[in-house]
């Protein structure tokens, strides 16, 4: 490789330590008119030759461009094989005079502080050639080509690198006229050279890029590079503008290496150029050291820091110096002249002189060589120095920079990683453990511990700890007494020599149990809330530099934050998992309740065992999430357990889940354990076996993983039956929990269901009750069709409505129609009054409003206070179709004519039972064929939905609509319509319907 390839080398990424090079030291120009304003680079020597080339402006190239910076070190590469070649080939130093001889001398023992190795390139067209190859490699160019400007004022081409044979042949040696150059960037075809610009036609590019070469302020030359897939992006233009500058410096080394004898380059001045142009900065002293030695033959070269406690040896190249050196420069320092010479004698009997200058204005640091000879007054040598000078102050202060970056580079990453472990894992001992990591790293420091405080902020527990063992908490605690007391106001405490620490004697104990020699303290605070404490236990005598200081300040700082903040997430993260947890069991009381609350629900609205039975087991799987259920009561004669209600949670399973629960289980000759004892049952194969045939079917299931229990439903008096769960997911199981909260909703539903068995009993006997009273066959008059319905209410009391039919002896069929106030049994002995009234007084008071005048006085009589009787009395004579009908406060009947719209029969009167000597008028119609008369109780046009009555409207709707149905359809039909149109009924209902046939 050559000696300016190694500037191409390609770097994927950039670390966080290589940003810092990125960034343009724009100071350091202007620090140096304003450290040595007073001194000016020499001029040319009349040895030294002037570059050729036109004279154009250009602002003065940025040191620290980011391209440029990404590989100092082959500035002093390039510098250093000068050198090797000055000292090897004795020709090319002629001229040189003393100095060639001070460079050709070497010393026994010397040492160089900085390594080199030779490149095995000799002259600038060698140099050239490495830099044009290398940039097309970096940049992709098909063509490359290092111009020089020669003393015509055109351009030669001096270096070519091409794919094409044929290009580079058309190349090499190629010349552009002095219009060519330009102090710009061209990056379009049509601003090339004419030249340039068939070259790139004749190779097709689609990208073109010609770049100046400067020397301080002249355009020397030029760098065009040619491809064919397309234009340069701004990396590959960074990377040319660097080959650009390359092959400035490479013609400030080289000279026009044209075969003529050149004059000597200025080594001091290239050395200087070296470290303006971007030194390593963090070996800056190494290498102002090694490049003032090497440029001026020193045997030794001296760089110093001054610290406040005095000058520091921060470089050295060549042999060692006595104490001698130190004094000169205490001496130097003090002095009003930056530049100070003195004769010293070695110990090997030889003489030097010893050159001190100081670094910088103030002075920073100082620049010391041992010459063989002493420089004369107006030697350049000493002019050159100045400037060389100049350049290091700057180099050491750019180093001194990038040293502090870094140091605040290292403390942003700490606290960044703290921070974003913080953010990222939001857990306090992954944040502690992590900030103890970092902390230990940097500061170099094995043991420490992080220590939270209680609520009072006194007690400290060790939360994260390395390398600790023991009681080490009370020597935390006492560190934290004395930041909370006395080291107050600094919000640190160090101690370097804790076994003879006055203020650590009450816990000397400790302290030699775990060999604790030093202690370092940080508070963890936020605001005005303690957290806790940060402590450090280095190796005794362990100072903190004020960098360090200010590092574990900003990380204590920002600890205790990650460290509250952890703290309220978890806190957060607690509370969240009880208030899920109290969710949880707020959604399972609201299932059980939801589940009472359906149950209770059927119950009330329907009155109904099947109903409610029913609701019982939906309820227990949707509350539950089992995937079955199924309810067993015994049969009538109790010899077994049948299944009364099944649901099944997915619909798909449930024809194959019916067929499998539906067996009933035999209570003889022994009773299932679960029915004698009461005590709720998980199944599994060998139970399941055991309780005989109705529970076989689930043993496969249950071998697979399913679960099932089996519950009682019991009363405090009796067994009413048993409950069974399954479910067919293992991630579902019915598990105890699941058994509690099935029996608490089971004992429930005990209850509503044995409130249903006995309101189905009560019901069932009511409505026998009832049916007694009413007719139990219909008459067979002549020419008449006779229909009758009665209808329930959904209640339990028995009704008030009656009706009865007598055939009287002259062939007129007598029907009677009423409504007795109230229910229950006082309601049933007032119907059995009524049919008695009717069968004793219809034969002999025949005519309707003879009828109700005489029952009107015995029910007046009979009945109770507050109570009447609501009655409809008519006669029909199917032969010859007359119809007498009168009322006693009874809704009137209506008559539906064949074809014709359904009328009311206009009767009226006062009801039975409420005062005595009443006068019932009597309505007389005729029937024809066909004609109907339909008597009806107000059960049937009171029944309600949503407020809304069934009403006479709908009534007669019905009729007209119907009113060729046989009266038995009819009036079935009229119920049906009254139940679809409000549900469960109210109150009684009852309908006749008298037809003419």
């Amino acid at each position: 490789m050559g000696i300016f390839a190694v500037h191409f080398r390609e770097r994927a990424r950039l670390e966080p330590e290589q940003l810092l090079d990125l960034v343009p030291d724009h100071d350091r120009e202007a620090d140096a008119r304003r450290d040595h304003g007073d001194q000016r680079e020499p001029e040319p020597e009349p040895c030294e030759a002037a570059l050729p080339g036109a004279i154009l402006t250009h602002p003065p190239l940025d040191p620290l461009a980011s391209v440029v910076a990404l590989d100092r070190g082959w500035i002093e590469q390039v510098l250093l094989d000068v050198l090797s070649l000055g000292q090897g080939h004795a020709q090319s130093l002629e001229g040189l005079g003393a100095g060639a001889a001070r460079l050709r001398h070497t010393w026994p023992g010397a040492k160089m502080a900085v390594a080199r190795e030779s490149t095995g390139v000799s002259g600038l067209d060698g140099a050239l050639a490495e830099i044009v190859a290398r940039t097309a490699e970096v940049a992709e160019a098909d063509v490359v080509v290092a111009r020089l400007a020669d003393d015509s004022g055109g351009v030669a081409a001096r270096a070519v690198h091409a794919t094409s044979a044929a290009l580079r042949a058309e190349l090499e040696g190629s010349r552009l006229g002095p219009g060519a150059l330009s102090d710009e960037e061209r990056d379009e075809l049509l601003q090339l050279p004419r030249p340039l610009r068939r070259v790139a036609e004749q190779l097709g590019a689609g990208g073109v890029l010609q770049l100046p070469v400067f020397d301080r302020e002249l355009v020397i030359g030029s760098l065009e590079l040619l491809r064919r897939r397309g234009d340069f992006d701004e990396r590959e233009r960074r990377f040319a503008r660097a080959a650009a500058d390359e092959i400035a410096l490479a013609r400030r080394a080289f000279g026009n290496d044209d075969g003529t004898a050149r004059v000597a380059p200025d080594l001091l001045g290239l050395a200087g150029d070296a470290l303006a142009a971007g030194s390593d900065e963090s070996r800056a002293a190494e290498q102002v050291a090694t490049l003032a030695a090497e440029a001026t033959g020193a045997r030794a070269c001296l760089v110093w820091r001054y610290e406040p406690q005095g000058p520091v040896l921060a470089a050295l190249s060549g042999r060692a110096l006595p104490a001698l050196a130190l004094e000169a420069v205490q001496q130097a320092k003090g002095a009003p002249r930056s530049l100070a010479m003195e004769r010293v004698e070695l110990p090997d009997e030889l003489v030097a002189t010893l050159v001190t200058l100081q670094l910088g204005e103030p002075p920073q640091g100082a620049l010391q060589l041992l010459l063989d000879e002493e420089p004369a007054d107006g030697d350049p040598l000493l002019d050159r120095l100045g400037t060389f000078a100049v350049r290091a102050a700057h180099a050491l202060r750019a180093g001194e920079r990038r040293q502090t970056l870094a140091l605040e580079l290292e403390r942003t990453r700490a606290l960044l990683t703290i921070v974003g472990q913080a953010i990222a894992q939001l857990s306090l001992s992954h944040t502690l453990d992590t900030a103890v990591e970092r902390v230990a790293e940097l500061l170099s420091a094995e043991r420490l511990a992080v220590y939270l405080a209680d609520e009072e902020g006194r007690r400290l527990e060790p939360a994260a700890e390395r390398e600790l063992t023991g009681p080490h908490a009370r020597v935390g605690e006492r560190l934290l007494e004395l930041l909370l007391g006395p080291a107050r106001g600094r919000g640190l405490l160090v101690v370097p020599y804790a076994s003879t620490d006055p203020r650590l004697a009450g816990v000397q104990d400790v302290l030699e149990e775990i060999g604790i020699e030093a202690a370092v303290a940080v508070p963890l605070r936020v605001r005005d809330d303690l957290t806790g404490l940060l402590a450090v236990y280095p190796e005794a005598g362990r100072e903190l530099t004020e960098n360090e200081e200010s590092l574990l300040l900003a990380l204590a700082a920002q600890l205790a934050v990650a460290v509250q903040n952890a703290r309220l997430h978890e806190e957060t993260k607690r509370l969240g998992a009880e208030r899920t947890q109290a969710l949880e069991a707020e959604l399972v009381v609201s299932k059980r309740l939801r589940a009472l609350y359906e149950i209770s629900r059927s119950f009330s609205e329907s009155l109904s065992l099947e109903l409610t039975l029913e609701a019982v087991a939906r309820a227990i799987v949707e509350s539950l999430e089992v995937d079955a259920a199924v309810l067993r009561m015994p049969d009538p004669r109790g010899t077994a357990l049948v299944p009364v209600a099944v649901h099944v949670r997915e619909e798909r399973m449930t024809e194959a889940m019916r067929t499998i629960l539906s067996l009933p289980q035999p209570l003889a000759p022994a009773r299932p354990p679960v029915f004698r004892g009461g005590e709720a049952l998980l199944l599994d194969a060998r139970t399941a076996a055991s309780l005989g045939q109705a529970h076989t079917p689930l043993i496969p299931f249950l071998e697979r993983g399913s679960t099932a229990a089996v519950i009682p439903l019991a009363t405090q008096a009796e067994m009413l039956g048993t409950l069974t769960l399954v479910s067919l997911d293992p991630d579902r199981p019915v598990d105890d929990e699941t058994l509690d909260a099935a029996s608490s909703i089971a004992g429930q539903a005990a209850l509503a269901l044995d409130n249903a068995r006995l309101y189905q009993q009560q019901k069932e006997f009511t409505d026998s009750m009832q049916r007694s009273l009413l007719p139990r066959s219909r008459p067979q008059a002549e020419r008449l069709d006779v229909g009758a319905v009665y209808a329930s209410s959904a209640r339990m009391d028995v009704g008030g409505d009656v009706y009865d039919f007598l055939e009287l002896g002259d062939g007129r069929l007598a029907v009677v129609l009423g409504d007795v106030t109230g229910h229950g049994i006082d309601a049933a002995a007032d119907m059995a009054m009524a049919k008695f009234v009717f069968r004793s007084l219809a034969r002999e008071h025949s005519e309707p409003g003879d009828f109700l005048a005489a029952a009107n006085e015995i029910v007046l009589e009979e009945i109770g206070d507050g109570k009447f009787i609501t009655l409809l009395y008519l006669t029909v004579d199917g032969r010859e179709g007359r119809l007498a009908c009168a009322s006693a406060g009874h809704p009137p009947p209506r008559i539906v004519r064949a074809g014709g719209a359904p009328e009311p029969l206009a009767v009226k009167g006062l009801a039975l039972g409420i005062a005595g000597s009443q006068h019932y008028e009597v309505q007389r119609i005729q029937l024809e064929p066909g004609d109907a008369a339909v008597l009806y109780t107000d059960g049937l046009l009171e029944a309600r939905r949503d407020g809304e009555l069934y009403g006479e409207e709908r009534l007669d709707a019905a009729l007209a609509a119907n009113a060729g149905l046989p009266a038995e359809e009819l009036a079935n039909l009229l119920v049906e319509d009254c139940r679809a149109f409000a549900g469960d009924l109210g109150d009684d209902c009852a309908v006749v319907v008298v037809k003419r046939v």
